[in-house]
């Protein structure tokens, strides 16, 4: 099972490689980038893309393990605040 998930993965990456290279492709004239009143100087549109995708890679990369590290602190704590329910019945015998 662990191996689907592993090739489901692979592929689900594959295919944005793959449409991320031919949207780069199709599209490769210089655009600049504006906010506000700031203007970026014209940089092509897959250079744009690439450098949006590998952030999204590094943020992605440091923010997931300190979520997992707040996810299993939480799910740790309500555990441990459970008290085991025995002898749950108020019969008499």
């Amino acid at each position: 099972m662990k191996n689907l998930a592993n090739l489901i993965t692979s592929v689900i990456i594959a295919i944005w490689i793959v449409s991320i290279a031919i949207i780069c492709t199709q599209n490769a004239e210089p655009i600049s980038l504006k906010f506000l009143s700031y203007e970026s100087i014209k940089i092509p549109f897959g250079l744009v893309v690439s450098f949006c995708v590998a952030f999204g890679v590094v943020i992605t990369a440091i923010f997931l393990p300190v979520l997992n590290i707040t996810n299993a602190r939480t799910s740790r704590k309500s555990f441990l605040d459970d008290e085991p329910e025995f002898f749950a019945d108020d019969e008499d015998f």
